[in-house]
């Protein structure tokens, strides 16, 4: 079996662009010499929001989404804007989504999204939240905040009823929830 290596990329031309969605092709010559096509999903980074009120119940955020066509658990979060650091974006989130702010983590969790995009996402932790707004949600946001005991969210968590996933289970490992 060969040693993973870096693929020579041989050329690359946007394919879509709508709003935020951007999808490259882009040529590759693989280890083996044969060359190949593959489509990357071209994203922002991203940043989500494990926030636990003062009694200890997670913050979120159910949504309908398209892709799935279900609605899906959700923790607050978005887009971390140019120039940005991940912790500010995901305050930023929190009090625009919720209406909520608290204490924020030091730890910060970073994952990338799959295979198929170079969007990054990371995950951050906020402690005992409290409500000192209104929410200001965008204009596709649609939904109430629901506030969550850790147990039924862990569930959820694990079986994977939830977006960022992977983000809020690497917050929960690192606050031994798991």
């Amino acid at each position: 079996m060969a040693k993973a290596q870096i693929w020579k990329e041989l050329s690359r031309k946007q394919e879509y662009k709508k709003y935020s969605q951007h999808v490259e092709r882009r040529d590759y010559e693989l280890p083996n010499g044969v060359v190949a096509d593959y489509y990357i999903h071209i994203e922002v980074p991203g940043v989500c929001v494990l926030a636990l009120t003062e009694d200890n119940k997670i913050i979120t955020m159910p949504q309908y989404r398209p892709g799935p066509n279900t609605i899906l658990r959700e923790l607050p979060g978005g887009r971390v804007e140019d120039g940005e650091e991940p912790r500010v974006a995901a305050v930023r989130e929190l009090l625009e989504e919720t209406g909520y702010a608290g204490d924020v983590d030091e730890w910060i969790g970073t994952w990338q999204s799959d295979a198929y995009t170079q969007a990054s996402r990371a995950i951050v932790i906020v402690r005992n939240c409290k409500k000192v707004a209104e929410p200001q949600l965008d204009s596709t946001e649609f939904g109430e905040m629901e506030l969550v005991e850790v147990a039924d969210f862990v569930a959820q968590a694990r079986k994977g009823l939830l977006t960022d996933t992977a983000g809020a289970l690497l917050a929960l490992d690192h606050l031994n929830l798991l």
